[in-house]
């Protein structure tokens, strides 16, 4: 039997440190955390969004915004228009091809739902989806969708209107209108209607954030949405974009792109002409 000043050596060796013992004694398998699916974004927004505070909750914006800006580049959209609602929530609506509808073969999901709950799932990463891009190429829309206490979307495609909602990434349907409404989970793409004669094709987003991942007072700021889509519009000039707050309406559509940005930028003519030389 071990005396009381051996046992307290053994102690002491065994928490020294480079010691194996403490290391296989306190640190195992059981101690890893693997987070499938979206609860890495829940658990860390910050790694996927960029940050917690108004800048996060802005960059939820972008994503969306990009997406749609997308097919405005790929030359298949010509019009976005983002609305800000009073009730906190955004929707970005284009009329482009719309998301795929279709059953994606591996995962057994349509594209509406592949897109919107797998992280580095898209059509930014070869094939013939598009050849230039922006955003987070497969994470920004899911990411968003998983810090979302509502995502509503619609895809306007194949003659078809089609539907799906989503509560944190999870997708499922609501019994009434806005994200108070009861929850019921449910997989799937529901076909709500006909896409009537000479309506476009494209996708309708519509998000609440739920506040609870961000720091205390981060909020969505106007001014910074309006410069996001104006700078936007400079950068692709075949899109006119549409912004829609309380305070009124923006059209942004400049059609000599970076010329119109530059002439935007520049000073006015009286103070050029009062500046030194």
């Amino acid at each position: 039997m071990m005396s009381g000043l051996a046992v307290r050596l053994a102690r002491d060796e065994a928490a020294r440190p480079g010691s194996s013992t403490v290391t296989e004694t306190l640190y195992g398998a059981d101690d890893l955390t693997h987070l499938e699916g979206l609860d890495a974004v829940r658990k860390r927004p910050g790694m996927y969004i960029g940050s917690t505070d108004s800048r996060g909750v802005n960059h939820l914006v972008n994503e969306i915004l990009d997406n749609s800006t997308d097919e405005g580049v790929a030359g298949h959209a010509t019009r976005v228009e983002v609305i800000l609602h009073d009730d906190g929530s955004v929707q970005v609506d284009d009329d482009g091809r719309g998301i795929p509808t279709d059953v994606h073969a591996r995962s057994g999901l349509s594209g509406v739902e592949l897109v919107l709950t797998r992280l580095h799932a898209g059509g930014k990463f070869g094939g013939s989806g598009y050849k230039t891009s922006g955003g987070l190429h497969g994470v920004g829309a899911s990411a968003v969708n998983a810090l979302a206490r509502r995502f509503d979307v619609t895809v306007r495609r194949g003659g078809k209107v089609h539907e799906m909602s989503f509560r944190y990434g999870e997708p499922g349907v609501f019994d009434g209108p806005g994200p108070d409404a009861a929850f019921t989970p449910q997989s799937g793409l529901r076909v709500t209607g006909r896409l009537r004669a000479g309506k476009s094709t494209g996708t309708s987003i519509r998000y609440w954030h739920d506040p609870r991942y961000f720091e205390t007072g981060a909020a969505l700021d106007v001014e910074a949405v309006r410069t996001k889509v104006r700078n936007t519009a400079f950068l692709v000039p075949t899109v006119t974009y549409v912004l829609t707050h309380h305070e009124g309406k923006d059209t942004f559509h400049f059609p000599n792109g970076l010329s119109d940005m530059v002439e935007f930028l520049a000073p006015p003519a009286t103070a050029r002409s009062a500046a030194p030389s």
